[in-house]
């Protein structure tokens, strides 16, 4: 059979990724690249494997909203329908009051994600078939299909539920207008688990980042199995599961000891080129000046002439057109409430969101409202581009992915969580306050865990999986969900998949089809 292949992934490599063109690759046009004459050299199977990490990064977008939109992060303030800056939410909202149907799904089209995961089915296919890659890259490029085949499908378990399995090599899959049932969650799980050892046996003992960490890794694998054992040891799977997830943390921190906390909490996110992959990375999404932008600013920041009209008040001055040129619509501002969640003497609270004020008078600002400040990007001839990694794992995540294990295990979870805290707070640190567990919250050591995650990782689309790898308790506790709405848990299937794919039924609880 004759696969016809997706090529938007070769265009993104060979326009953008690779920086550079082979004159001695003889390809057809575009659009009639198929077996025939590909997979033929090692360069193609290269330029394959860049391929689906730029396919990757056009998830990235769909990885935030599915990871914490509908979490406790965001909202508009208490009486007010739009935002502080005068934007309208435009449907935004419903993500987090909780109001999805099949019309206004949120995310459709199970996020798009089956897009890359034909290609990494064609890819695992081909090179299990080809003699033309040495075995080293094979290995490692086997190591990246499983891991990033594993993640797409973890992410759709957690969000939807049942869906459709795929693993087999064919033409092309559009999960909207395919005649397939839906897979029961417990195979989807069992293919994450079996996907992640795929992985982590074709890495073998290779523990090398390429492409400055923007590739997928063993690491990588390795944080994503802590995630999978932790969501079971929270469910059924208790201890075993949990000792489980630390043995892979472990194993990325005795393996590679070079990974560490940066000294600044600010420094793991500077948009320069020489702070790309820097030594908290894990694994980040790339972005760099003049190749690709984060997809953001139409949802998390506020218009530069409306922002204009209100104050900083940690620089006592009014936001200045030239240098708060932020440039978006706001459609998902940070909740007030948020933000004042933080200890002013904690670092992170500062960096990663921004208050608006209303003009002081006899010297109190009156806060307006808060957005995202975590991605400041860098300015190009008076233009903010948006140039800042996205980071999928960090070192800091590992830290407090043990204490999460270590809480489930009975252990003492502090040493992982202070250095998450001492970092955060720096000169103003003081163990005996700020410390585990001398804060108010840390009687509840889950709740301690969680909220440190708040603090470390928002804007990095954790929040509402983090609820959700908890318990449904913690989703009750912490959101607008309620008890009685439990199917709220999982989201809608949008009406055009259901349409397409008449296989497929809507998710409990909401509207049938």
């Amino acid at each position: 059979m004759k696969h016809s292949i997706n090529y938007f992934l070769m265009m993104a490599v060979l326009v953008g990724i690779l920086g550079s063109c082979n004159d001695e690759l003889d390809l057809k046009p575009i659009s009639s690249i198929s077996d025939a004459n590909y997979w033929q050299t090692p360069d193609q199977f290269d330029a394959f494997v860049s391929g689906i990490h730029a396919r990757f990064r056009s998830h990235v977008g769909v990885l935030q909203y599915l990871g914490e939109m509908r979490s406790d992060i965001y909202g508009t303030e208490p009486g007010s329908a739009g935002t502080f800056s005068g934007e309208a939410t435009q449907g935004v909202e419903r993500l987090w009051l909780q109001t999805l149907d099949m019309d206004n799904p949120g995310v459709s089209n199970f996020g798009g994600f089956y897009s890359n995961i034909v290609q990494l089915n064609l890819l695992i296919d081909k090179l299990n078939n080809s003699t033309i890659v040495t075995t080293a890259n094979k290995n490692y490029y086997l190591g990246i299909a499983y891991g990033m085949r594993a993640f797409y499908y973890f992410q759709m378990v957690r969000t939807w539920g049942d869906v459709v399995i795929q693993t087999e090599p064919i033409a092309s899959f559009d999960i909207s207008n395919l005649s397939k049932d839906a897979a029961p969650a417990a195979d989807v799980l069992n293919l994450v688990k079996a996907d992640i050892e795929s992985s982590l046996s074709s890495f073998g003992s290779d523990y090398s980042f390429r492409t400055s960490k923007s590739y997928w890794s063993k690491a990588a694998t390795q944080m994503l199995k802590a995630e999978f054992y932790l969501w079971s040891a929270n469910r059924a799977g208790g201890t075993a599961d949990a000792t489980t997830a630390l043995t892979a943390l472990n194993d990325i921190q005795t393996n590679i000891p070079a990974l560490a906390l940066r000294p600044t909490f600010s420094s793991v996110f500077a948009a320069g080129a020489a702070n790309k992959g820097n030594s908290e990375i894990i694994l980040s999404v790339r972005y760099l000046l003049n190749e690709s932008t984060m997809p953001f600013a139409g949802t998390f920041f506020p218009q530069t002439a409306l922002l204009a009209n209100y104050y900083d008040s940690v620089g006592n001055r009014k936001f200045d057109v030239a240098k708060d040129n932020w440039g978006g619509l706001l459609r998902a501002p940070v909740k007030s409430s948020t933000f004042r969640k933080f200890n002013d003497l904690d670092s992170r609270k500062w960096f990663s969101i921004q208050g608006a004020y209303t003009s002081p008078s006899a010297g109190t600002f009156v806060m307006a409202g808060c957005f995202v400040k975590k991605y400041e990007g860098e300015q190009e001839a008076g233009v903010r581009r948006f140039t800042n990694d996205y980071p999928i794992y960090r070192f800091a995540d590992l830290l407090l992915l043990k204490a999460e294990a270590k809480v489930i295990l009975g252990q003492d979870p502090a040493a992982e969580i202070n250095l998450v805290r001492a970092r955060a707070f720096g000169a103003n640190y003081n163990a005996s306050v700020h410390g585990y567990p001398n804060q108010a919250i840390d009687a509840t050591p889950k709740d301690a865990i969680l909220q440190e995650r708040l603090y470390e990782f928002v804007f990095e689309g954790k929040r509402w999986l983090d609820l959700r790898r908890f318990g449904d308790q913690f989703v009750y506790k912490y959101t607008s969900v309620l008890p009685a709405e439990s199917y709220k848990l999982l989201w809608p299937i949008d009406r055009n998949s259901l349409t397409n794919n008449r296989a497929l039924k809507q998710n409990p609880g909401y509207p049938s089809f």
